[in-house]
């Protein structure tokens, strides 16, 4: 059994703060972790709301001590914000208790959280919150190892990236992809999607993990919607601060994938991984800027109705069978508004220029060059028509030289006699 000498002994080496105040709330007795915090000592016979500072961040501390004892409750709990007297502010979890044998005092057990708020700051910043919370909550985020889980995936890449990169130094760069990055994540969070990681300039976000969600397919289908239309204001901040446009392509996937934390005991992430993931990167690719391609297997998990504009089938690397994919435009009343041009006006003067090209494996170019001619070019300069005597399929990406200019495009039509392309860096011809 324990006796006052051990009890006495645990709350004077106690990290948290510990004190007994009477009815009125008159401290009667705190140990050195209270007194360190506050400031005071209990042989000052001070109310403890006396002992906080009368500063404006500490009103819900001094009002919760108030409340609960002028309301005589049995129990109060919060985390709330406390000024010191040093001007610092500290996250504290505050739980005040009756004495089950004397009514006529509260048992006041104060947890300093700052250290744990700014690890999980951190966390959030490092990974999401939902990782954080996953890594600082749960048993199975402190050890490696992973569970299969169906989910749905969402993977985005700005078109032309290269391009752009090559125009940018290496500090407006950042500042356009962390602008146009805090504005995705900010989409992704609310509709509860978890970014796993940053692709260069691509986000993977996986939705339905680490926590479940019910219904993440059409999440997802609605987080890409949003991000689509979204681009529309990263643009006008890109334009008012003299960065070009970027464009974007977002493919989504559902499957099932295993998902949890990968690597050692010293270092590990929280990963998601497998044949889900590899199709929704596959499919992504197929995507022009201001495109979002779904899977059927999404398609078939959406409890919302689709606004879709096109469909069409393709062959994932590793895959037995075609998958069918369908473009949409809108979900439920949410209408896609990236002010996209679908009908292509072609211009009247142009006159016919050859070019040299070559096809794009991934993101390798391959050393084989192909002769071509611009036959046209549209209005806005985001479309060709391009004649070749090399056979090119359909959503095959190439990069165009000219002069000392690399600029990519995407097969999206193919004719007998010519291929429609869509340019993903806009290119500089006339």
């Amino acid at each position: 059994m324990i006796g006052p000498e051990q009890v006495q002994y645990i709350f004077t080496n106690s990290q948290d703060s510990i004190c007994i105040i009477s009815s009125t709330g008159e401290l009667q007795y705190s140990n050195p972790a209270a007194e360190k915090l506050f400031g005071i000592s209990a042989k000052e016979g001070v109310k403890i709301w006396e002992a906080i500072p009368y500063v404006e961040g500490n009103d819900d501390l001094i009002q919760l001590f108030i409340d609960a004892v002028l309301s005589k409750v049995d129990s109060q709990e919060a985390i709330v914000d406390y000024w010191n007297n040093e001007g610092e502010v500290r996250n504290i979890h505050v739980k005040m208790t009756h004495h089950k044998e004397d009514q006529s005092v509260y048992l006041v057990v104060i947890t300093d959280l700052t250290q744990l708020f700014k690890v999980n700051s951190a966390l959030v910043r490092y990974t999401s919150p939902d990782i954080a919370d996953y890594a600082l909550m749960t048993a199975e985020g402190q050890k490696s190892g992973g569970q299969t889980r169906n989910v749905t995936i969402l993977m985005s890449d700005l078109r032309g990236f290269t391009a752009l990169s090559a125009r940018l130094s290496a500090e407006e760069l950042i500042k356009v992809l962390n602008h146009y990055f805090e504005q995705m994540v900010a989409i992704i969070q609310k509709y509860r999607g978890t970014v796993i990681e940053f692709l260069g300039d691509g986000i993977f976000t996986v939705f339905g993990a680490p926590k479940d969600l019910p219904d993440h397919a059409t999440l997802a289908v609605k987080c890409a919607v949003e991000m689509q239309s979204a681009l529309r204001e990263v643009n006008k901040w890109n334009e008012e601060n003299g960065y070009p446009p970027l464009e974007m392509g977002i493919g989504i996937n559902t499957g099932n994938a295993v998902v949890g934390n990968i690597g050692s005991e010293k270092k590990m992430k929280y990963g998601c991984m497998g044949s889900t993931v590899n199709i929704t990167g596959r499919l992504e690719g197929l995507t022009i800027g201001g495109q979002i391609f779904i899977t059927q297997s999404t398609k078939d998990k959406v409890t919302e109705e689709l606004l879709i504009v096109s469909e069409g089938r393709f062959l994932p690397k590793g895959a037995p069978n075609d998958l069918d994919y369908f473009e949409i435009d809108g979900i439920g009343n949410m209408l896609l508004d990236n002010n996209r041009e679908n009908k292509i006006v072609w211009k009247d003067d142009y006159k016919p220029e050859d070019c040299v090209f070559y096809f794009l494996e991934e993101k390798a170019v391959r050393e084989t060059i192909h002769n071509g001619t611009f036959l046209k070019i549209s209005e806005n300069g985001r479309f060709a028509l391009l004649k070749s005597e090399s056979d090119l399929i359909l959503k095959q990406n190439i990069m165009i030289r000219k002069d000392d200019e690399c600029i990519y495009a995407k097969v999206i039509k193919t004719d007998s006699d010519a291929y429609t392309i869509c340019f993903t860096s806009l290119p500089q011809i006339n």
